[in-house]
């Protein structure tokens, strides 16, 4: 594995061990509240998405806990740091929602739900528009469980990145429909690439190309004993402009 390959999986380092055990007592906290749980469950209440909801600070600091840890070195720069994601998938992953489609279960399934993020699907048509600009994706697990890891399509980025250059061109990405281009770029990954688990324990991460296809697999054994589900913390903060989200470059050799 290399960066070439979109990914980076890190070892475990204490000051990340010990944001992720402050994290965690901060995430069970979070997952307990009844109305947080209604807001953010998912299929048929196996997926917590949690889209803001670990209460994080500047640069990732939890309870006052500083985020320390070797991928600090890699990230690209960004201005500030948005609130940490709280991914929780519990036994039974992927369940099925009322009105949910067969298509869209048959993916999850089948697919991993795979995605790039920051596409967000616009109108009653789900037209793709690149309304949200990610610096990176940065994965820090929270439990010790291994089912229902994160997936990726090592190389995928190559791929999707040329495909949005294209698509955009010289016009603004936020009014540019990708969708036709990043479907097709989409599938062409697909058949091409195989996927491959981020597996990290606490104190251990994983960095992601923010054009990186990735999805979460199914939860295989329902017999792991998992009280907390299967927890990860995700960082996206955005960058300034177009400019620097349409780079290919997307890591940065620096001291913190």
């Amino acid at each position: 594995m290399t960066m070439a390959d979109g990914y980076r999986i890190y070892p475990v380092h204490p000051g990340t061990l010990r944001w992720a055990r402050t994290a965690l007592a901060r995430a069970r906290i979070v997952a307990a509240d009844p109305q947080v749980r209604a807001q953010n469950l998912r299929h048929g209440g196996t997926w917590f998405v949690g889209v803001d909801a670990l209460n994080s600070g500047a640069w990732g600091v939890v309870d006052g806990c500083p985020l320390e840890g070797a991928f600090l070195r890699d990230l690209a720069p960004v201005k500030t740091w948005c609130r940490a994601q709280l991914s929780i998938v519990y036994p039974g992953y992927p369940g099925r929602d009322p009105g949910d489609d067969d298509a869209a279960y048959r993916y999850r399934l089948l697919r991993a739900a795979a995605h790039v993020d920051g596409l967000l699907a616009v109108g009653p048509e789900r037209r793709r528009f690149p309304l949200e600009r990610h610096a990176f994706i940065l994965g820090l697990p929270l439990t010790e469980v291994r089912q229902s890891p994160t997936l990726c399509w090592p190389g995928s980025h190559w791929i999707i990145g040329e495909a949005l250059r294209a698509a955009i061109g010289s016009g603004t990405a936020a009014d540019t429909d990708v969708t036709e281009a990043y479907t097709t770029a989409r599938g062409k990954v697909m058949a091409t690439i195989r996927p491959v688990p981020l597996i990290a324990p606490p104190g251990g991460a994983f960095l992601l190309h923010r054009f990186l296809l990735h999805g979460t697999a199914p939860w295989e054994d329902d017999t792991v004993d998992a009280p907390d589900g299967r927890m990860v913390a995700f960082f996206r903060p955005e960058v300034a402009n177009d400019a620097q989200w349409l780079l290919p470059d997307w890591t940065k050799r620096r001291r913190r």
